[in-house]
């Protein structure tokens, strides 16, 4: 089973490289970007066959490792 994460900034936290992006695209002549967030997308290969107990393992790596949970938030999907 596979299982993709997507981490991304909470709302409220400054994302600076969101914010250099933005400003590389205007520069590069793509005007009207009023906002950029970038985050992270983790792809995982998992040997678990039952969804629920996949998900309870990839929530763990996630509070455990894959996001900190004071400044990002998470979402899980099973694929």
């Amino acid at each position: 089973m596979k299982a993709r994460v997507t981490v991304m900034l909470k709302s409220g936290v400054l994302d600076v490289q969101g914010e250099a992006v933005r400003h590389a695209l205007g520069t590069l002549g793509f005007g009207g970007v009023n906002g950029v967030r970038q985050g992270k997308l983790i792809e995982l290969d998992l040997a678990e066959t039952d969804p629920d107990a996949a998900e309870l393992a990839v929530k763990g790596m996630c509070d455990k490792l894959l996001a900190n949970a004071v400044i990002e938030s998470y979402r899980i999907e099973l694929v």
